[in-house]
């Protein structure tokens, strides 16, 4: 299977739906809500799943990329995916495993942008998200968007996270987190 992104790019995907990548409606809603935000940035893909959103942020100019997946095979086509678009100048990993364990290894670094897609039903949502938290994962600047159904979800209270933006499309939702804000006294 195979699917199109940005510049009319075609990547590979695995056969079924264990990778279900994120849909060509969706992939662009987001990149145009960060549309400028994107090149020069670093990027996290957590459940990278078919990688098509790491490669859509390369197409876009991001100077380096992360994905988190689990399975191997998917691995593996992530990584022939992103050496085909990535430039001499841009920089990806791809870590294999369990994603709980190998968020607190990136410890020490910040990400411009997170994207977050987990199997739906994975329950990760609230434990992944703490993790971003408490390892400062996400730059001060940056930005989570959660991907999730709109009918299962119930907004996340996570400390020094605050959402800043819900977007429904179809049977699918994103949810924008940042870091919060210190209110200022007057």
């Amino acid at each position: 299977m195979s699917l199109r992104i940005y510049g009319n790019r075609l990547l590979k995907t695995l056969p079924g739906l264990a990778t279900r990548p994120t849909s060509a409606r969706v992939r662009e809603a987001l990149f145009n809500i960060w549309q400028g935000e994107i090149s020069g940035k670093s990027w996290l893909d957590i459940c990278t799943g078919s990688g098509s959103m790491g490669a859509e942020a390369l197409c876009r100019g991001a100077n380096f990329v992360v994905g988190i997946e689990q399975s191997s095979r998917a691995c593996a086509v992530i990584s022939q995916n992103w050496q085909q678009v990535a430039s001499q100048e841009q920089t990806f990993q791809i870590l294999r495993g369990d994603v709980l364990q190998k968020l607190p290894k990136l410890a020490g670094q910040q990400f411009d942008r997170i994207y977050f897609d987990p199997p739906y039903a994975a329950k990760l949502y609230k434990p992944v998200l703490e993790v971003i938290a408490k390892h400062l994962l996400l730059h001060p600047d940056g930005e989570i968007a959660v991907e999730h159904s709109p009918q299962e979800w119930d907004a996340l209270e996570i400390p020094s996270l605050e959402i800043c933006r819900e977007k429904v499309y179809g049977n699918t939702a994103l949810t924008f987190y940042r870091v919060a804000r210190m209110s200022e006294e007057l």
